[in-house]
Protein backbone atom coordinates (compact mmCIF):
# COMPACT_ATOMS: atom_id res chain seq x y z
CA UNK A 1 0.00 0.00 0.00
CA UNK A 2 1.75 3.29 -1.24
CA UNK A 3 0.65 6.60 -0.70
CA UNK A 4 1.59 9.64 -0.79
CA UNK A 5 -0.86 10.78 1.77
CA UNK A 6 -0.05 9.83 5.72
CA UNK A 7 -1.28 6.29 6.49
CA UNK A 8 -3.75 6.47 9.82
CA UNK A 9 -5.54 3.15 10.99
CA UNK A 10 -8.03 3.56 13.76
CA UNK A 11 -7.99 0.89 16.55
CA UNK A 12 -11.77 1.16 18.80
CA UNK A 13 -13.08 3.23 15.71
CA UNK A 14 -17.20 3.15 17.30
CA UNK A 15 -18.45 4.66 14.05
CA UNK A 16 -15.55 6.18 12.48
CA UNK A 17 -15.96 9.58 14.02
CA UNK A 18 -13.00 10.33 14.91
CA UNK A 19 -11.12 8.97 12.28
CA UNK A 20 -14.03 11.74 10.03
CA UNK A 21 -10.97 14.52 11.15
CA UNK A 22 -8.83 12.88 9.72
CA UNK A 23 -10.61 11.19 6.66
CA UNK A 24 -11.90 14.70 5.98
CA UNK A 25 -8.34 15.78 4.99
CA UNK A 26 -8.18 13.73 2.02
CA UNK A 27 -4.68 15.48 0.53
CA UNK A 28 -3.27 14.38 4.00
CA UNK A 29 -4.46 11.46 5.54
CA UNK A 30 -5.37 8.19 3.93
CA UNK A 31 -7.58 5.84 6.56
CA UNK A 32 -6.29 2.53 5.71
CA UNK A 33 -8.08 -0.08 8.31
CA UNK A 34 -10.36 0.21 11.11
CA UNK A 35 -11.07 -2.32 14.30
CA UNK A 36 -14.54 -2.30 16.50
CA UNK A 37 -16.04 -5.46 18.08
CA UNK A 38 -19.44 -3.66 18.34
CA UNK A 39 -21.28 -4.97 14.79
CA UNK A 40 -23.27 -1.99 14.66
CA UNK A 41 -20.96 1.47 14.90
CA UNK A 42 -18.59 -0.62 13.11
CA UNK A 43 -21.12 -0.79 10.38
CA UNK A 44 -21.30 2.88 10.45
CA UNK A 45 -18.00 3.54 10.39
CA UNK A 46 -17.77 1.21 7.29
CA UNK A 47 -20.79 3.22 6.00
CA UNK A 48 -19.06 6.61 6.03
CA UNK A 49 -15.20 5.58 5.13
CA UNK A 50 -16.15 2.80 2.19
CA UNK A 51 -12.79 2.78 1.05
CA UNK A 52 -11.20 1.72 4.76
CA UNK A 53 -10.83 -1.81 5.51
CA UNK A 54 -13.29 -1.84 8.58
CA UNK A 55 -12.97 -4.62 10.82
CA UNK A 56 -15.96 -5.55 13.05
CA UNK A 57 -13.36 -7.78 15.54
CA UNK A 58 -12.20 -8.62 18.84
CA UNK A 59 -8.84 -6.41 19.11
CA UNK A 60 -7.58 -8.66 21.55
CA UNK A 61 -7.68 -11.62 19.02
CA UNK A 62 -6.32 -9.45 16.63
CA UNK A 63 -2.75 -9.77 16.10
CA UNK A 64 -0.79 -6.31 14.33
CA UNK A 65 1.58 -8.66 12.52
CA UNK A 66 -1.69 -10.18 10.59
CA UNK A 67 -3.19 -6.74 9.79
CA UNK A 68 -0.18 -5.65 8.16
CA UNK A 69 -0.05 -9.29 6.31
CA UNK A 70 -3.54 -9.34 5.36
CA UNK A 71 -4.04 -5.80 4.15
CA UNK A 72 -0.94 -5.22 3.14
CA UNK A 73 -0.86 -2.17 5.50
CA UNK A 74 3.38 -1.95 5.24
CA UNK A 75 3.87 1.48 6.87
CA UNK A 76 1.61 3.56 9.07
CA UNK A 77 1.92 6.79 10.15
CA UNK A 78 -0.77 7.77 12.43
CA UNK A 79 -2.55 5.52 14.83
CA UNK A 80 -5.95 6.75 16.67
CA UNK A 81 -8.27 5.24 18.71
CA UNK A 82 -9.81 5.20 22.42
CA UNK A 83 -9.94 2.15 24.27
CA UNK A 84 -13.35 1.43 25.68
CA UNK A 85 -13.76 3.66 28.54
CA UNK A 86 -16.46 2.53 31.09
CA UNK A 87 -14.29 0.74 33.70
CA UNK A 88 -13.10 4.47 34.27
CA UNK A 89 -15.89 6.58 33.32
CA UNK A 90 -16.26 9.94 35.82
CA UNK A 91 -19.76 10.12 34.65
CA UNK A 92 -20.57 7.24 36.89
CA UNK A 93 -18.09 6.66 39.22
CA UNK A 94 -19.78 4.24 41.50
CA UNK A 95 -20.67 1.97 38.27
CA UNK A 96 -18.39 -0.19 36.33
CA UNK A 97 -15.17 0.81 38.27
CA UNK A 98 -14.06 -2.51 39.97
CA UNK A 99 -10.41 -2.23 39.48
CA UNK A 100 -10.32 -5.98 37.69
CA UNK A 101 -12.96 -4.64 34.65
CA UNK A 102 -10.84 -6.05 31.73
CA UNK A 103 -11.79 -2.87 29.42
CA UNK A 104 -9.58 -1.24 31.92
CA UNK A 105 -6.27 -3.13 30.31
CA UNK A 106 -7.09 -2.72 26.69
CA UNK A 107 -5.06 -0.23 26.36
CA UNK A 108 -2.38 -2.61 26.40
CA UNK A 109 -3.81 -3.20 22.38
CA UNK A 110 -3.51 -0.10 21.88
CA UNK A 111 0.58 0.38 22.88
CA UNK A 112 1.05 -3.11 20.97
CA UNK A 113 -0.41 -1.77 17.50
CA UNK A 114 2.02 1.11 18.17
CA UNK A 115 5.02 -1.15 18.76
CA UNK A 116 4.43 -2.95 16.01
CA UNK A 117 3.77 -0.48 13.40
CA UNK A 118 6.41 2.35 15.09
CA UNK A 119 4.03 4.75 13.43
CA UNK A 120 5.18 8.67 13.45
CA UNK A 121 2.45 9.97 15.80
CA UNK A 122 -0.13 8.13 18.27
CA UNK A 123 -3.43 9.57 19.30
CA UNK A 124 -5.50 8.12 22.38
CA UNK A 125 -8.73 9.74 23.35
CA UNK A 126 -10.66 8.80 26.24
CA UNK A 127 -12.78 10.45 29.32
CA UNK A 128 -11.29 11.92 32.12
CA UNK A 129 -11.91 9.53 34.57
CA UNK A 130 -8.81 7.82 33.31
CA UNK A 131 -6.64 10.22 35.09
CA UNK A 132 -7.88 9.26 38.45
CA UNK A 133 -8.35 5.49 38.15
CA UNK A 134 -6.17 3.30 39.99
CA UNK A 135 -4.90 6.37 41.64
CA UNK A 136 -3.19 7.66 38.78
CA UNK A 137 -1.30 4.33 38.05
CA UNK A 138 -3.45 3.26 35.21
CA UNK A 139 -2.33 6.63 33.45
CA UNK A 140 1.17 6.16 34.59
CA UNK A 141 1.78 2.78 32.96
CA UNK A 142 -0.07 4.10 29.45
CA UNK A 143 2.61 6.79 29.64
CA UNK A 144 5.46 4.85 30.55
CA UNK A 145 4.52 2.22 27.67
CA UNK A 146 5.18 4.73 24.92
CA UNK A 147 8.20 6.19 26.59
CA UNK A 148 9.74 2.99 26.68
CA UNK A 149 9.26 2.77 22.70
CA UNK A 150 11.25 5.83 22.41
CA UNK A 151 8.03 8.38 21.98
CA UNK A 152 7.88 11.44 23.49
CA UNK A 153 4.83 11.51 24.96
CA UNK A 154 2.21 14.11 26.99
CA UNK A 155 -1.30 14.90 27.40
CA UNK A 156 -4.13 17.65 27.56
CA UNK A 157 -7.91 18.21 28.83
CA UNK A 158 -9.68 19.33 25.84
CA UNK A 159 -12.97 20.93 26.25
CA UNK A 160 -15.10 20.72 22.36
CA UNK A 161 -16.48 23.83 23.25
CA UNK A 162 -12.80 25.26 22.91
CA UNK A 163 -12.96 23.75 18.94
CA UNK A 164 -16.25 24.69 17.30
CA UNK A 165 -18.08 22.27 19.47
CA UNK A 166 -21.65 23.36 20.58
CA UNK A 167 -21.10 21.39 23.65
CA UNK A 168 -19.15 21.19 26.93
CA UNK A 169 -17.56 17.67 26.76
CA UNK A 170 -14.47 17.32 27.79
CA UNK A 171 -11.81 14.67 26.68
CA UNK A 172 -8.60 13.57 27.49
CA UNK A 173 -6.12 13.41 24.65
CA UNK A 174 -2.47 12.19 24.79
CA UNK A 175 -0.20 12.33 21.65
CA UNK A 176 3.18 10.29 21.27
CA UNK A 177 5.81 11.35 18.51
CA UNK A 178 8.37 8.87 17.33
CA UNK A 179 11.98 9.31 18.11
CA UNK A 180 11.25 11.58 20.44
CA UNK A 181 9.49 14.46 18.47
CA UNK A 182 8.07 17.49 20.03
CA UNK A 183 4.56 16.72 21.15
CA UNK A 184 1.96 19.70 19.35
CA UNK A 185 -1.68 20.00 20.73
CA UNK A 186 -4.52 21.83 18.81
CA UNK A 187 -4.91 25.65 19.14
CA UNK A 188 -8.19 26.30 20.69
CA UNK A 189 -10.60 28.57 18.50
CA UNK A 190 -13.18 29.29 20.54
CA UNK A 191 -13.40 30.78 24.04
CA UNK A 192 -15.15 29.31 26.49
CA UNK A 193 -14.09 29.74 30.27
CA UNK A 194 -16.59 26.62 32.26
CA UNK A 195 -15.36 23.10 33.06
CA UNK A 196 -17.40 20.06 33.26
CA UNK A 197 -15.02 17.64 35.32
CA UNK A 198 -12.35 19.26 37.77
CA UNK A 199 -8.91 18.64 37.53
CA UNK A 200 -6.14 19.84 39.91
CA UNK A 201 -3.49 20.79 37.66
CA UNK A 202 -5.10 23.70 35.38
CA UNK A 203 -1.96 23.58 33.31
CA UNK A 204 -3.66 20.64 31.80
CA UNK A 205 -6.52 22.30 30.04
CA UNK A 206 -6.47 24.32 26.91
CA UNK A 207 -8.24 27.66 26.59
CA UNK A 208 -8.76 30.47 24.08
CA UNK A 209 -8.53 33.91 24.64
CA UNK A 210 -11.33 36.50 25.51
CA UNK A 211 -10.60 37.87 22.81
CA UNK A 212 -11.20 34.42 20.53
CA UNK A 213 -14.79 34.04 19.22
CA UNK A 214 -17.67 32.61 21.94
CA UNK A 215 -18.47 28.67 22.09
CA UNK A 216 -21.02 27.82 19.82
CA UNK A 217 -24.56 27.57 21.44
CA UNK A 218 -27.13 24.95 20.95
CA UNK A 219 -29.02 27.70 19.44
CA UNK A 220 -26.41 27.94 17.02
CA UNK A 221 -26.56 24.10 16.33
CA UNK A 222 -30.01 23.00 15.80
CA UNK A 223 -32.47 26.53 15.36
CA UNK A 224 -32.85 25.96 11.57
CA UNK A 225 -34.22 22.45 12.16
CA UNK A 226 -38.19 22.01 11.92
CA UNK A 227 -40.41 22.31 15.11
CA UNK A 228 -41.80 18.68 16.16
CA UNK A 229 -44.40 17.45 18.70
CA UNK A 230 -44.22 14.25 20.46
CA UNK A 231 -43.68 11.23 17.85
CA UNK A 232 -43.76 13.36 14.95
CA UNK A 233 -40.99 13.16 11.99
CA UNK A 234 -39.85 15.68 9.62
CA UNK A 235 -37.90 14.68 6.86
CA UNK A 236 -37.37 18.16 4.74
CA UNK A 237 -35.58 21.21 5.68
CA UNK A 238 -38.31 24.03 6.69
CA UNK A 239 -36.02 26.57 7.26
CA UNK A 240 -32.41 28.27 5.89
CA UNK A 241 -29.44 27.33 7.64
CA UNK A 242 -28.82 30.72 9.77
CA UNK A 243 -25.03 30.44 10.61
CA UNK A 244 -21.74 28.55 8.84
CA UNK A 245 -22.08 26.00 11.58
CA UNK A 246 -25.37 24.55 10.27
CA UNK A 247 -24.46 25.39 6.40
CA UNK A 248 -21.89 23.60 7.12
CA UNK A 249 -23.42 20.54 8.57
CA UNK A 250 -26.03 20.70 5.71
CA UNK A 251 -23.51 20.94 2.84
CA UNK A 252 -23.87 17.24 1.33
CA UNK A 253 -27.69 16.82 2.34
CA UNK A 254 -30.77 17.21 0.48
CA UNK A 255 -33.44 15.87 2.95
CA UNK A 256 -33.47 15.53 6.97
CA UNK A 257 -32.75 12.07 8.81
CA UNK A 258 -32.86 11.09 12.24
CA UNK A 259 -35.15 14.13 12.99
CA UNK A 260 -37.82 12.52 14.84
CA UNK A 261 -39.27 12.95 18.42
CA UNK A 262 -38.96 10.63 21.27
CA UNK A 263 -42.87 9.54 22.03
CA UNK A 264 -43.07 9.62 25.84
CA UNK A 265 -45.87 8.78 27.86
CA UNK A 266 -48.17 11.59 29.14
CA UNK A 267 -46.18 11.07 32.63
CA UNK A 268 -43.61 12.28 31.31
CA UNK A 269 -44.79 14.94 28.96
CA UNK A 270 -46.08 16.75 32.25
CA UNK A 271 -42.72 16.60 33.69
CA UNK A 272 -41.59 17.99 29.73
CA UNK A 273 -43.94 20.59 29.86
CA UNK A 274 -43.04 21.75 33.60
CA UNK A 275 -38.98 21.35 33.00
CA UNK A 276 -36.71 24.47 33.59
CA UNK A 277 -32.66 24.74 33.45
CA UNK A 278 -32.76 22.26 36.93
CA UNK A 279 -34.91 19.31 38.20
CA UNK A 280 -35.18 21.85 41.48
CA UNK A 281 -37.17 23.78 38.91
CA UNK A 282 -40.66 21.48 38.95
CA UNK A 283 -42.92 20.98 41.56
CA UNK A 284 -41.88 19.35 44.71
CA UNK A 285 -42.42 15.25 44.50
CA UNK A 286 -43.07 15.28 40.84
CA UNK A 287 -39.68 13.29 40.17
CA UNK A 288 -38.34 11.32 43.04
CA UNK A 289 -35.28 10.36 42.05
CA UNK A 290 -31.72 11.17 39.50
CA UNK A 291 -29.43 14.06 39.31
CA UNK A 292 -29.55 17.44 39.44
CA UNK A 293 -29.06 18.11 35.82
CA UNK A 294 -31.82 15.23 35.18
CA UNK A 295 -35.41 16.39 33.75
CA UNK A 296 -33.96 20.06 32.69
CA UNK A 297 -33.74 21.96 29.45
CA UNK A 298 -30.72 22.83 27.42
CA UNK A 299 -30.02 26.67 27.41
CA UNK A 300 -30.47 27.57 23.81
CA UNK A 301 -27.49 30.60 24.90
CA UNK A 302 -24.98 28.47 25.77
CA UNK A 303 -23.06 25.14 24.63
CA UNK A 304 -25.11 21.86 25.44
CA UNK A 305 -23.94 19.87 27.99
CA UNK A 306 -22.70 16.40 27.43
CA UNK A 307 -24.73 14.28 24.57
CA UNK A 308 -24.59 11.06 26.16
CA UNK A 309 -26.62 7.34 24.90
CA UNK A 310 -29.35 8.89 27.24
CA UNK A 311 -30.08 11.87 25.60
CA UNK A 312 -33.91 10.84 24.96
CA UNK A 313 -34.19 10.16 28.68
CA UNK A 314 -35.34 13.25 30.88
CA UNK A 315 -34.43 11.31 33.78
CA UNK A 316 -31.26 9.93 33.15
CA UNK A 317 -29.47 13.81 31.50
CA UNK A 318 -29.91 17.20 30.69
CA UNK A 319 -31.64 16.56 27.39
CA UNK A 320 -35.49 18.61 26.78
CA UNK A 321 -35.45 21.08 24.29
CA UNK A 322 -34.67 24.53 25.04
CA UNK A 323 -37.78 25.76 24.14
CA UNK A 324 -40.08 22.67 22.58
CA UNK A 325 -41.68 19.89 25.20
CA UNK A 326 -39.71 16.96 23.81
CA UNK A 327 -36.29 15.82 24.10
CA UNK A 328 -33.76 16.42 21.75
CA UNK A 329 -33.92 14.35 18.53
CA UNK A 330 -31.40 11.88 17.34
CA UNK A 331 -30.48 14.65 14.26
CA UNK A 332 -29.90 17.41 17.11
CA UNK A 333 -27.66 15.16 19.13
CA UNK A 334 -25.98 14.83 16.10
CA UNK A 335 -25.81 18.13 15.45
CA UNK A 336 -24.19 18.96 18.60
CA UNK A 337 -21.94 16.44 18.58
CA UNK A 338 -20.42 18.10 15.24
CA UNK A 339 -21.91 15.33 13.11
CA UNK A 340 -22.54 16.29 8.90
CA UNK A 341 -26.40 15.67 8.45
CA UNK A 342 -25.04 13.45 5.41
CA UNK A 343 -23.05 11.33 8.15
CA UNK A 344 -25.03 7.53 8.04
CA UNK A 345 -25.85 5.71 10.76
CA UNK A 346 -26.24 2.10 10.90
CA UNK A 347 -29.62 0.43 12.79
CA UNK A 348 -32.66 1.48 15.20
CA UNK A 349 -32.83 4.62 16.24
CA UNK A 350 -32.03 3.51 20.05
CA UNK A 351 -28.55 2.13 19.23
CA UNK A 352 -28.12 5.05 16.64
CA UNK A 353 -28.51 7.06 19.80
CA UNK A 354 -25.76 5.06 21.40
CA UNK A 355 -23.37 5.50 18.90
CA UNK A 356 -23.96 9.06 18.73
CA UNK A 357 -23.74 9.68 22.49
CA UNK A 358 -20.43 8.13 22.64
CA UNK A 359 -18.73 9.49 19.72
CA UNK A 360 -15.77 11.55 19.72
CA UNK A 361 -17.01 15.15 17.87
CA UNK A 362 -15.86 14.87 14.19
CA UNK A 363 -14.85 18.65 15.00
CA UNK A 364 -12.23 17.81 17.55
CA UNK A 365 -10.95 15.44 15.40
CA UNK A 366 -9.90 17.51 12.49
CA UNK A 367 -8.40 20.24 15.11
CA UNK A 368 -6.22 17.44 16.34
CA UNK A 369 -5.45 15.83 13.04
CA UNK A 370 -4.44 19.81 12.00
CA UNK A 371 -1.95 19.73 15.18
CA UNK A 372 -0.85 15.92 13.98
CA UNK A 373 -0.21 17.50 10.31
CA UNK A 374 2.00 20.11 11.97
CA UNK A 375 4.20 17.52 13.81
CA UNK A 376 4.35 15.63 10.88
CA UNK A 377 5.34 17.93 8.54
Amino acid sequence: MVSSRNTVIDLFCGTGAFAEGFAGQRDRYELAYAIDSEPLPSATARANHPTCVVETEDIRQKRPAHVQRAFGIDKVDVIIGGPPCQGYSSLRPNRSCEAEDERNDLYLHFAAYAEHFRPKVVVMENVVGLLTHRAGATLERILDAFDKMGYSVDWRILNAASFGVPQKRERFIMIAARDNAPVRFPTPTHHFDGRVIGYRDKSRFLRAPVSAPPALTVSDAIADLPPLTRGQQVTRYTRRARNPYQSERRVQSDFLTLHKAANHSDKMMRVIKLAGSSKSALPKNLVTSGFSSCYSRLSADEPSATITVKFQSPASSKCIHPSQDRTITPREAARIQSFDDSYVFVGPLTRVASQIGNAVPPLLGRAIADSVSEMIG
